[in-house]
């Protein structure tokens, strides 16, 4: 037993208490700044913050001010007065302009205006087809004429139109005086062909005359035609006056 050897226990360093200070004046910091930022949330205005915010106005409410004297009771002439709505100013009156109406010296009445004639005249008869187209007896029927001046000379291309019913079918044909004349018509000739065989109508079918510019030389002139072999052929002469 003797020649055991006994080896010392080591010694264990104890740690300096200096960092526990440290810790315990950390974690008690840490506790101050919460509890120090918490109070600045709650109350801005605290002597604790060093930036306040600045005050805002306060609204308040005056004393309501009473009249010193009471007024009388409003008479009849008094309320009619406050009732009484502005008066507005009238424009002034817009005076129109003198018209530019030509004046006559003509005195005033209630004469009657003559209307002016048209250029051209027509002289209207009826008579059997047979005297232009002998060979076709009363197998036709048709209206034809001619054009001529005062005197009785041909105006040919003159425009000529016969248009209307007939026999409840349409009717609309223009040929020129003098295209193609017949020689029963003469030189300013035209004519227009109905049908195959006389029919009658009453004022159906109009006719009328232009000059080669286009103008009108009559107004609408009504025809008649009829259900007669002597009566198939609608003679119309123009005589052109101016």
């Amino acid at each position: 037993m003797d020649n055991y050897d006994l080896i010392p226990e080591p010694q264990v360093k104890r740690k300096s208490p200096v960092w526990n200070i440290l810790t315990l004046l950390l974690l008690l910091g840490m506790c101050g700044a919460v509890y120090y930022f918490y109070t600045l949330f709650n109350n801005p205005n605290s002597i604790l913050n060093p930036f306040p915010p600045e005050l805002l106005p306060t609204s308040f409410r005056t004393a309501t001010s009473s009249p010193t004297e009471t007024l009388p009771p409003p008479t009849a002439t008094s309320r009619s007065v406050l009732l009484r709505s502005p008066s507005r100013t009238k424009a002034p009156t817009w005076t129109p302009l003198a018209s530019d109406t030509p004046r006559t010296s003509e005195p005033a009445g209630t004469g009657t205006i003559t209307p002016t004639p048209m250029p051209a005249t027509a002289d209207i008869t009826y008579v059997a087809s047979t005297t232009v187209h002998a060979d076709l007896g009363c197998k036709w029927a048709g209206v034809g004429g001619k054009v001529v001046d005062a005197a009785g000379k041909p105006i040919a291309f003159q425009t000529v139109q016969l248009s209307g019913t007939l026999n409840n079918k349409a009717v609309n044909m223009i040929v020129l005086s003098g295209h193609d004349p017949l020689a029963a018509y003469g030189p300013s000739g035209f004519e227009f062909t109905l049908g195959t065989a006389p029919i009658a109508s009453t004022q159906e079918l109009w006719i009328m005359l232009f000059d080669n510019t286009g103008i009108p030389l009559t107004n609408k002139i009504f025809l008649d035609t009829f259900n007669d072999c002597n009566k198939n052929l609608v003679m119309v002469v123009f005589t052109k006056t101016r």
